[in-house]
């Protein structure tokens, strides 16, 4: 059996070693940036160690109850972040449209994952779904927020186009189509890319995990394919849903450019 190194806690703080780097960089080049990367480390620290402590405890239990809470919580938590980030962009249809494609794109595939893919039994087994419903949800969120932006800065930059396109008789969809495949576009490519690059330029940080812990590097790449995967499609959906379901919150019950 493989031996598995275990972490001290002063090894962990010899990592920190490298925020001290960060930290004299940023002071010599005269960036004043040395509050939001103590703030963030720290920060960073404390949320992990929380977290520890209460997979623990939940992963002890098995209790139905307690996975549902904490998916719930990840979703709370994706939607505010995406909506925090556009505030005063949003109208209410549009955070309505966040709301229902982060959940039903990430819900759909991750059920899908869990229940076709590794068939975990039961169902509520937190070991397993937390994690892979945190790299599903986490990916998706930022795809959403990507596909967002560029809805949002389209609609807005190209308008003109847009109002030309409804007064040739082009319906909505039609008339924003360019903006709405652009932005799905932008949205899914950087989940593209990382797959481009995996294996070879780098290795993803699950994958990287389950070896450091232990596990053949072949279970650890079957592992990592599935999830991959599983990140695309929830990416692709949870997008798609969103441009669909936007796009329309920018025009009136009359078909015009609001």
């Amino acid at each position: 059996m493989e031996r598995v190194i275990d972490l001290n806690v002063f090894q962990v703080i010899a990592a920190y070693l490298f925020v001290l780097l960060l930290l004299f960089i940023v002071r010599i080049k005269g960036i004043r940036r040395e509050r939001e990367i103590l703030i963030s480390s720290v920060r960073m620290t404390l949320q992990l160690i929380l977290t520890g402590y209460m997979l623990m405890y939940i992963f002890e239990s098995s209790s139905p109850l307690y996975t549902i809470a904490v998916l719930s919580v990840m979703q709370i938590f994706a939607v505010r972040s995406v909506i925090s980030k556009f505030k005063s962009d949003l109208t209410p249809e549009l955070k309505k449209s966040i709301v229902i494609s982060l959940f039903s794109g990430t819900m759909i595939c991750l059920i899908y994952f869990i229940t076709v893919v590794m068939r975990v039994s039961p169902w509520y087994e937190a070991r397993y779904i937390i994690p892979v419903a945190g790299m599903i949800i986490g990916n998706s969120m930022t795809a959403v927020s990507l596909g967002l932006n560029n809805l949002i800065t389209g609609m807005r930059t190209e308008k003109s186009t847009v109002e030309g396109a409804l007064m040739l008789g082009a319906s909505p969809k039609s008339a924003s189509k360019h903006i709405i495949d652009r932005a799905f576009d932008s949205a899914i490519l950087p989940t593209v890319n990382s797959m481009i690059g995996m294996g070879i330029v780098f290795l993803p940080g699950m994958m990287t995990g389950q070896i450091l812990s232990g596990t053949s590097p072949v279970t650890a790449i079957e592992y990592q394919i599935a999830i991959m995967l599983a990140i695309l499609g929830s990416v692709s959906l949870s997008v798609t849903l969103l441009l669909e379901l936007g796009f329309k919150s920018f025009f009136n019950e009359e078909k015009q450019l609001i």
